[in-house]
């Protein structure tokens, strides 16, 4: 037998020990590196992952608040607010906002719905922050959304609060409309709680009011799986309702008033004399501010603004006009306390008035004769003007006119107020950079040439007048409350100043003003009223010269033709009520715009009537009850 030292079948362990130790520290190695990197994540980086993990499941929502009422003096409702259903988009890193909605249109359109959102998505989207697909979504959509829910991760419905403007189109221009704020009015906001989606005032009591109006957002922490879906809520801090604002419109005037204006094209201003509360604010034509609730079409905007009659502007307040004869008893004002006439002057009128080269004329084509200022004022005899236009110089009408509030804000809490026009020789030199004419002081003394005025200016010059003197700030809004009927802040009557005008002057003032409407052959007499005395001015402001060829004045559109105002106030002893009526180019005074101002004097007698009639009802049922006892 061969013999040899070693066996062949067996294994040496001295050539195994190098490569065991190699794969031990392979293995060491491997779960050293994994220990450390271990390590590093839960002990170095371990809040930041757990932070990010956090935010992956939890999300902060936020809860829109419900914004305040706005209600007349009645305690009537004109603003209130609506639930809307809109649908929104949680976008994370990886979900493509259009792939959702081109599945909603997909699924709208097996149920023959449209989609009407905007097809085009914004270019910057933050991850977990809602997009608006689509807003004030019906039932039906509602229903084909929570249908197609596994179909469409991230994409929610959402329950939002909506303004509801009761009376449209009547109220519009007073109550403004809301809208999301842009990115401009987050930075401006003194606040700086205002943030993407949040709701603001835009236009009228809901822009000069808005911080009142808000409220303050709630927020409510959720958690969400990995479709996005709301899988349980952790807490909330709820949102903050925003307070009532009470006014001192009365609805009912409101609506009288937007129903006489019919479909024409001007304003109604009617105030109380004795405080400067603001009854009724209407302009003409409107347009419905239930529109803006949530966002207006592109469609619908552009018919708004591209609308030659131009419904988005408030007339009352921010129209400018020729006040026309109405600004008579102003520069008859003028006149009197510069003792340029007395109320006995008697001035000759035959139809005409001759300055230098240029022929000014009269209403009446025979003239008027021989007449006073009473008559003058009752009668609205231009030629008596113009002659007092002669006497007067441009500044010194311009520092009664001025102290009567014209060419300068009232100060009315709205938005948009602009401030008319008082001209005097040194605005001529630096606007259109050339001298004042005497010339041209003859048709500013029948409220024509450079003057304009607003309706809200008109109506506070003539509460003076009818007061006593004294100017007010005029006040839409009376106080503003808690829900729980709490006085937060009230908004008392601010006198702003005194008419420069004797109370002897004031009263031939007046007296005249009882005349126009009262004495036959007044300009206002339509208006007369057998319950209780009205005082009042007519006028009639020409907008373009009218030409002498009878062919050209064919050219003559609804735009040239002259404006129709007319101011009043009753009953003429103690004024409780002034109203001032503007519409454009729509004829005579006395004939179009008193038949405005009688509607709304006639509702409002109608009302003090109903309200003294309920009154004597209620005292005679408590002296019963009384009786009884």
């Amino acid at each position: 037998m061969l013999k040899t030292g070693k066996r062949i079948d067996v294994y040496d362990p001295a050539q195994l020990k190098p490569k065991l130790r190699m794969i031990l520290i392979i293995v060491f190695s491997a779960l050293a590196i994994l220990a450390l990197r271990l390590w590093y994540l839960q002990i170095i980086k371990g809040d930041t992952y757990r932070q990010r993990s956090e935010n992956n499941s939890l999300r902060l929502k936020k809860i829109k608040p419900l914004r305040g009422l706005i209600m007349d003096r009645n305690r009537q409702i004109i603003v209130n607010n609506r639930p809307s259903f809109d649908v929104i988009f949680i976008p994370d890193k990886k979900r493509d906002i259009n792939l959702s909605v081109e599945k909603i249109q997909k699924f709208y359109a097996v149920n023959s719905l449209a989609f009407a959102g905007e097809l085009s998505v914004p270019n910057r989207i933050k991850p977990f922050v809602p997009v608006i697909l689509e807003r004030n979504v019906t039932l039906e959509k509602i229903a084909v959304i929570e249908a197609h829910s596994l179909d469409l991760p991230h994409v929610e419905t959402e329950i939002t609060p909506v303004r509801e403007y009761l009376y449209g189109e009547a109220t519009a221009h007073l109550t403004g409309f809301t809208g999301e704020a842009s990115n401009e009015e987050i930075g401006k906001d003194p606040s700086k709680r205002l943030s993407l989606g949040d709701v603001i005032g835009k236009y009228g009591i809901e822009k000069f009011f808005d911080k009142y109006l808000r409220g303050k957002n709630g927020a409510e922490q959720v958690e969400i799986n990995v479709s996005g879906r709301i899988v349980r809520s952790l807490g909330s801090v709820p949102a903050k309702p925003g307070e009532i604002v009470v006014t001192n419109i009365d609805l009912e005037l409101q609506k009288a008033a937007w129903q006489a204006l019919g479909n024409r094209r001007g304003a109604v201003v009617a105030l109380n004399p004795q405080n400067g509360e603001v009854l009724v604010l209407a302009s003409s034509p409107s347009f419905d501010p239930n529109l803006f609730s949530g966002k207006i079409s592109a469609q619908e905007w552009k018919r708004l603004s591209n609308d030659p009659r131009n419904p988005i502007e408030n007339r009352a307040v921010s129209g400018q006009y020729p006040p026309g004869s109405t600004y008579k008893p102003i520069i008859a004002a003028a006149a009197l306390e510069t003792g340029v006439i007395t109320p006995e002057t008697v001035i000759h009128c035959d139809g005409t008035f001759k300055f230098g080269e240029k022929i000014f004329h009269d209403w009446k084509k025979e003239g008027h004769g021989n007449i006073s200022l009473h008559r003058a004022i009752v009668e609205s005899c231009d030629v008596y003007f113009y002659n007092l236009g002669k006497m007067l110089d441009v500044d010194v009408i311009a520092r009664y006119a001025s102290g009567f509030g014209f060419g300068k804000p009232t100060g009315i809490d709205i938005t948009n107020e602009k401030s008319g026009l008082v001209p005097t020789k040194s605005w001529k030199r630096k606007h259109l950079h050339a001298p004042w004419y005497p010339g041209e002081t003859i048709p500013l003394s029948i409220g024509q040439g450079y003057t304009l005025t607003t309706p809200v200016q008109l109506a506070n010059a003539y509460a003076a007048l009818a007061n006593g003197g004294t100017l007010y700030r005029p006040r839409i809004v009376k106080h503003v409350e808690s829900l729980d009927g709490r006085i937060l802040e009230s908004f008392p009557p601010q006198k702003i100043g005194v008419i420069p005008v004797k109370p002897q002057n004031i009263a031939i003032l007046n007296k005249a003003l009882w005349g126009v409407v009262n004495e036959e052959g007044g300009t206002g007499y339509i208006l007369r009223r057998k319950e209780a005395n009205v005082s009042g001015k007519t006028g009639t402001a020409q907008v373009v010269s009218l030409p002498k060829d009878p062919k050209k004045k064919k050219t003559l559109t609804a735009y040239t033709g002259d404006h129709a105002l007319f101011v009043c106030y009753a009953p003429s002893e103690k004024p409780e009520i002034v109203v001032a009526v503007i519409l454009e180019n729509a004829g005579h005074g006395g004939s179009v715009a008193a038949p405005v101002a009688k509607q709304i004097l006639d509702a409002y007698f109608a009302q003090r009537e109903k309200e003294k009639k309920h009154s004597i009802e209620t005292d005679m049922a408590r002296l019963e009850n009384d009786v009884q006892d």
